[in-house]
């Protein structure tokens, strides 16, 4: 497969009143042409200021201490502000978390819609407005033809959604990011949302970085998940992977404190402690003083990523091969079992 993106060893840094947090450590994924990538973790991890430094979208008082954003070849990080609006709306696209905070309350829609593709594109504001109505028309907002003309408080929450989906796709960009983008929508609406992405990602064929902190959502989005916390990528697979094998105890918490479909009456799980404190990041593993599985070495020195299969790794000291083994909670033998069971099947 075609790398459509690829972030090499990121490292991003704030200057506070407090001090420099050191918000991304160390960070590298490859997004692949065509695939949906979502990263997960709690807030604070790092999950959204990776995916808006891919725009080159961070506040004033961040820096980019190291590492490579390469889009097509070329370094973002190195791009000029006039560069990046070049390629920013056209080539690659975000999705914000709030719609309401996205769209311009004193314009009608379909003339912000349209926007992007007229100053990119250069061409009419009647073409701009044609292909404004394709869009919202593909997103599904309905009678879209009577209501270019209104205003997004004339929209309900889903649908001032579906119309911030259509400004970030009219450009057809190679690269879509969606930051949480279906946090404020009720759970039936969420699942259209959903839905009308993963549709609209196979009609254009465009590459999705999806953020979330609800590993729930992720199951039926993600070709691949990377899991993150304290400003690190912690796990990555497929989604297959990351929810039947996962080999991190911070993705067991994760995927122990999600309710099951069983109808089970356990208790749900919930991960003890707090993130780590970015402004003296921790010299070991940053989830030592919450893992209960954490070993003597896992206070000294980070672990590096351990290969679980050709397309999964994790960075658990868990995974050396000189480490003792632990039975990990009831719930992720539970996956285990399923995953055994799946590959079984495959390979019969």
């Amino acid at each position: 497969m075609k790398k459509v993106l690829e972030v090499k060893d990121l490292k991003i840094s704030f200057d506070t009143f407090a001090g420099k947090v050191h918000a991304i450590r160390g960070v590298s994924f490859d997004l692949f042409e065509g695939e949906t990538l979502a990263i997960v973790g709690e807030s604070g991890s790092g999950k959204s200021v990776t995916s808006r430094s891919v725009m080159q979208l961070l506040s004033s008082n961040a820096n980019i201490d190291s590492g490579e954003i390469l889009f097509k070849g070329e370094d973002i990080v190195k791009k000029t502000e006039k560069e990046m609006q070049g390629i920013r709306g056209k080539e690659i696209a975000m999705i914000f978390q709030d719609p309401m905070t996205s769209l311009d309350p004193t314009m009608p829609i379909g003339k912000q819609v349209a926007e992007s593709l007229v100053k990119h594109n250069k061409i009419s504001k009647k073409e701009g407005l044609k292909a404004a109505l394709e869009l919202l028309n593909l997103v599904g907002i309905p009678n879209a033809e009577k209501r270019l003309k209104n205003y997004p408080h004339q929209f309900s929450g889903g649908q001032r959604q579906r119309i911030v989906i259509a400004i970030a796709l009219i450009c057809y960009p190679e690269v879509l990011i969606a930051d949480e983008p279906t946090t404020a929508l009720d759970v039936t609406i969420q699942a259209q949302i959903l839905e009308l992405m993963k549709d609209i990602q196979t009609k254009i064929n465009t590459s999705i970085i999806f953020i979330t902190h609800d590993l729930g959502v992720v199951a039926n989005v993600a070709d691949r998940v990377a899991v993150m916390y304290g400003g690190r990528i912690i796990e990555v697979g497929t989604s297959e992977e990351i929810f039947y094998n996962p080999q991190h105890p911070y993705t067991w918490g994760l995927l122990g404190s999600m309710p099951s479909m069983d109808g089970g009456e356990e208790r749900l799980y919930a991960i003890p402690g707090s993130p780590p404190d970015l402004l003296d990041p921790p010299t070991g593993d940053a989830f030592y003083p919450r893992n209960e599985y954490a070993l003597t070495i896992d206070t000294e020195e980070a672990p590096p990523f351990f290969e679980v299969s050709s397309t999964h790794k994790a960075a658990t000291w868990l995974l050396a091969p000189q480490a003792p083994k632990v039975e990990p909670p009831v719930e992720i033998q539970r996956r285990w079992k399923i995953y055994e069971e799946k590959q079984a099947a495959k390979q019969g």
